[in-house]
């Protein structure tokens, strides 16, 4: 089977269509260029003797496919001068879906070779040469697998990852994208012809690696000499070619870049003497019009009322300065109706705009699909940035550092790969990201191929803590974050996320430009991140990767900064100053041990009807009482104490060492950042006096969890924080989102985000439809007769049930649980119950990857899913593959919660407040995945029977966009639901 190494492009790519936006004019050229001066060029002894080879198999997985066609080319110039290709039989017949696309049958491999009998010949053929392969670690998986296939070749090169390096600025690398747009043989998912196709790319690539600017080659091909690096001979021997031994500068490359594209920064609204003016509601109306921009975007676009209406809210606010929260249903096309009037309004105004989102899909579906239409509908276009948070961008300075420092293996935990194998894949993420960094003017990780479970994003990124700023290099200018935040205010929109929106609040607005009006879509999640992104906590993990990065005279930063200074004159201050702080680092990380020691044994106290793996324990006044407690004090006093102390001679060391080398001066500084924040939140914690924090510890049930165990300190009213920090600050926020109220209720939602914080005259909440026929294409049923959770027949009771929901709906059911425990014991009684009936049941085990779960969920149609928390919202699944949801039991938090308790000892009526609509939002969410389009069907499964027995029941019911409700007792929920089928499918 084809590898797919991005996502699928339509067969009109040419190579203008996948070079990036905003890409150098002088990088675009040479792209352009790169076909026609590719005739011309010669690479010797790369291209002699080198085999192009590619393979065919039933499908994607290592363990349970096989080969059926490998196909291989020998090289001569760029020439083929020999080929290969041979079907090879399997033991299983060939998927019909992988006969469509490879247009291989059974009666082709019928009297092939066997995979073993191949790749001998194969082996043969090859010779010892080196194997070019497009997605190499594919191919020569599947060769080595077979008996004899380790002796094909010692040298395989992945010229997908060669052709990132040299190709950077190309926004994808799928082979049969490269071969459309550089006009070599077309891919047709036989293997012959992509042989063909790479072996007319590769001396492309070759080519676009000579492109890269002067000295970045042998800066490669020298970086960490004592790793085997598959790619180093080839850029080695072209550095040698091109005689690039001239000095590379990254600072005077990221400079050129930078000041090619300056441009105008909008002036921040607050400033201005001049009011800004709306967009008039008449042209808001001729935009939705049969011929307007909405209709342009997308050639046509069908009229729908409830898009308008929210535009026209969105305009309303714009015009007044005021705030809105718009409940819009799915098929409102809520995108839409807030972008257009925003964008209008920031151009008429010469202002930037901004666009908040909880999930990168959105972001990704803004900035890939909707800003681009409507760029191209609009006259003049439209001017747009992406920002992410820290971890998002490479930071020069560290991946400069990361040319020559040790590399992070023992950060790489548990991948089943050899250290050498982790070395070459860090490597290559350095020339990949080092590469995009000299032709990019701005731009992130994200698209770049990086293999993260090899990479620790911290080689190449920092956290806001760790950024030096103005002792950085490259700050601002040349810096690829704070230059984004220049290139954003010179837009009309950036779209950022909820994370870094709120991080900038939190840092009185140092990350973004200066907006004062946005959306926050999906803004059910916004109160949850701004109490995420404000907690302050002392973290095992954290503290022990940082004192691990500080390291000592033998290891981390402490050592590489002694290394730097021994051959330095004059240096004898500074380097008994940092002798004094290796001494210092171990007697506080010493201290912080004994802190997480006596933190572990607070567990004593803490309530046994916790999480699975991990308990919440609620500090109050009782826990500060208890002799335990005492004992972690005493313990957070010590470590409070040698904290200071290193904080102080870390600061002595770096004022010290900054006389003579600033650079490693700023080095030793983000690395000690961490020791003087976690001494301040251990004292906040300790104090436990600023009553606008819960306090709690997350402990570990086994002591081999103990790594994991915090503390915690949680801001307890979000929305009043956000109020008094952020939108009191505000001309215009509207939040959106598809579940907000309770019913038609709103109080809950507006307390969360802080809309209650503002004059009743300048907020209004908009509850608006849905265009999907829900009452058709949706059945929401109540069971009436489940026993109570925590009674001893419920979870067999459930177990029966989901058999018979599983059965009746053929598959394709997603059952969201609210703890681990009840979920795999359903688990291991249902899953071999299904499978006699022809049925797959998967299971979010630990140590499960959710994007595996979803891929495998999505693949087949009888296939359904038992999920936790991260499946109830977030999760798309159009059409078959996802029609039924089953909630076993209403997503009430714990009684025992940190947050819960505290609310209870504050508020009178906090359940009602605050548990009971939180409760309501999420089976909102999780009913919200079944229908995605127009034409989804589905049923929804509440299988919790106090929706019939308590009074907030029918706050639930109220609240989903069905009217279709049928109340059943559980033996009769198999039997509608193969009437419902029968009538809808």
């Amino acid at each position: 089977m084809t590898k797919g190494t991005e996502p699928d492009a339509t067969n009109e790519v040419t190579l203008e269509s996948i070079i990036l936006p905003g890409t150098p004019e002088s990088v675009r050229e040479r792209y352009l260029s790169l076909a026609a001066r590719a005739g011309e060029s010669d690479f010797d002894l790369l291209e002699e003797d080198i085999v192009v080879l590619d393979t065919e198999t039933t499908g994607l997985s290592f363990k349970r496919c096989e080969l059926i066609e490998i196909a291989a080319a020998r090289l001569s110039g760029r020439e083929v001068i020999e080929r290969f290709q041979t079907f090879v039989r399997p033991s299983k017949p060939i998927p019909p879906e992988i006969q469509r696309l490879t247009n291989i049958s059974d009666s082709d491999v019928a009297d092939a070779p066997s995979a073993r009998e191949a790749v001998a010949s194969l082996a043969e053929f090859v010779g010892g040469a080196p194997v070019l392969a497009h997605n190499a670690t594919f191919d020569r998986t599947f060769i080595e697998s077979v008996p004899g296939g380790t002796g094909v070749s010692d040298t395989w090169i992945d010229t997908l990852a060669l052709s990132r390096i040299a190709l950077p600025r190309l926004s994808t690398h799928r082979l049969s994208d490269l071969a459309h747009a550089f006009g070599c043989d077309s891919v047709t998912h036989r293997a012959t012809d992509d042989v063909d196709a790479l072996a007319g790319m590769w001396r492309i690539i070759l080519l676009a690696l000579t492109d890269l600017p002067a000295g970045l080659l042998g800066v490669l091909g020298d970086m960490h000499p004592e790793v085997e690096w598959s790619y180093r001979p080839i850029i080695s021997h072209l550095a040698l070619g091109e005689g690039d031994d001239q000095p590379f500068s990254l600072k005077e490359i990221r400079h050129d870049l930078v000041e090619e594209g300056r441009g105008h920064v909008r002036e921040d609204v607050a400033e201005s003497d001049v009011e800004p003016k709306a967009p008039s509601s008449r042209l808001i109306d001729q935009c939705f019009d049969e011929d307007g921009v909405a209709s342009r975007m997308y050639g046509r676009l069908e009229r729908r009322p409830d898009q308008l209406r929210m535009a026209q809210e969105v305009r309303d606010a714009l015009a007044e300065g005021s705030f809105r929260a718009i409940e819009a249903g799915t098929g409102v096309g809520k995108s839409l109706a807030y972008l257009i009037p925003e964008v209008l309004f920031a151009q008429q105004n010469d202002l930037t705009v901004g666009v908040a989102t909880k999930t990168n899909a959105l972001t990704d579906q803004l900035v890939s699909h909707e800003l681009p239409a409507l760029s191209a509908a609009l006259t003049g276009g439209v001017s747009f940035t992406s920002l992410k948070g820290y971890d998002h961008y490479p930071c020069l300075h560290r991946v400069e550092t990361s040319f020559s420092a040790d590399l992070p293996v023992s950060l790489v935990d548990g991948v089943g790969k050899s250290a050498h194998t982790i070395e070459a894949e860090m490597l290559t993420a350095l020339a990949v990201t080092l590469s995009y960094c000299c032709q990019s003017p701005d731009g992130d990780l994200d698209a770049l191929g990086i293999r993260w479970r090899f990479v620790p994003r911290s080689m190449l990124t920092v956290t806001p803590d760790e950024c030096l700023r103005n002792k950085c290099p490259y700050f601002p200018n040349e810096c690829l974050i704070h230059g984004a935040r220049r290139r954003a205010a010179q837009s009309d929109v950036v779209v950022t996320n909820h994370s870094l929106l709120l991080r900038d609040v939190d840092m009185d607005g140092a990350l973004l430009p200066p907006i004062r009006h946005w959306v926050v879509d999906e803004a059910h999640g916004f109160e949850a991140e701004a109490r995420r992104q404000w907690a302050r906590e002392v973290s095992g993990d954290a503290v022990r990767r940082g004192f691990e990065q500080l390291g000592g005279l033998r290891t981390g930063v402490i050592h590489q900064v002694m290394a730097q200074l021994e051959p330095v004159e004059g240096a004898s201050l500074p380097t008994r100053l940092v002798t004094k702080l290796a001494a210092a680092t171990s007697r506080a990380m010493t201290s912080m041990e004994s802190l997480f020691d006596a933190l572990h044994d607070l567990a004593v106290i803490a309530p046994q009807n916790g999480g699975y793996d991990n308990i919440s324990l609620w500090i109050d006044e009782e826990v500060r009482q208890t002799p335990e407690w005492a004992s972690l004090l005493e313990c957070m006093e010590a470590a409070k104490s040698r904290l200071d102390e290193a904080a102080k001679d870390a600061e002595e060391a770096s004022k010290a060492i900054a006389e003579t080398n600033p650079q490693l001066a700023a080095d030793l500084t983000s690395a000690t950042k961490f020791v003087p924040e976690t001494r301040d939140a251990i004292d906040l914690i300790a104090n436990g006096t600023d009553e606008t924090y819960v306090y709690s510890a997350e402990l570990a049930r086994r002591k081999r969890d103990a790594p994991s165990e915090r503390l915690l300190a949680q801001k307890l009213d979000v929305g009043a924080e956000v109020g008094k920090r952020w939108l009191s600050q505000m001309r215009s926020v509207v939040f959106t989102s598809a579940t907000m109220a309770v019913g038609k209720d709103f109080s809950h939602f507006e307390h969360a985000v802080g809309l209650d914080t503002m004059p009743a005259g300048r907020r209004k909440c908009v509850k608006l439809g849905s265009s999907f026929d829900y009452d058709h294409n949706m059945s929401t049923i109540v069971c009436s007769d489940m026993p109570q959770p925590g009674d001893r027949e419920y979870l067999p009771a459930l177990e029966d049930l989901l058999f018979d929901i599983h059965r009746a709906m053929g598959g394709s059911v997603l059952t969201l649980f609210t703890n681990r425990r009840d979920m795999e014991r359903v688990y291991q009684g249902l899953a071999p119950r299904l499978r006699q009936v022809g049925l797959n049941l998967l299971c979010q085990e630990r140590g499960t990857s959710p994007r595996r779960l979803r891929e495998g969920f999505l693949a087949e149609r009888s296939c359904s899913l038992l999920a936790l928390r991260s499946f109830w919202e977030g999760f798309d699944a159009t059409g078959d593959t996802l029609r039924c949801v089953v909630i076993p039991k209403l997503p009430f938090s714990s009684p025992t919660d940190p947050l819960v308790r505290e609310r209870e000892l504050r508020e009178d009526r906090s359940w009602w407040r605050h548990s009971l609509p939180e409760a309501v939002i999420s089976v909102k969410q999780a009913a919200g995945r079944l229908i995605r389009t127009s034409t989804d069907t589905g049923i929804l499964v509440l299988a919790d029977s106090r929706i019939v027995t308590k009074r907030y029941g029918r706050q639930f019911t109220s609240s989903l966009p069905t009217s279709d409700f049928s109340r059943l007792g559980r033996a009769d929920i198999g039997r509608y639901i193969e009437d419902w089928r029968l009538s809808h499918e």
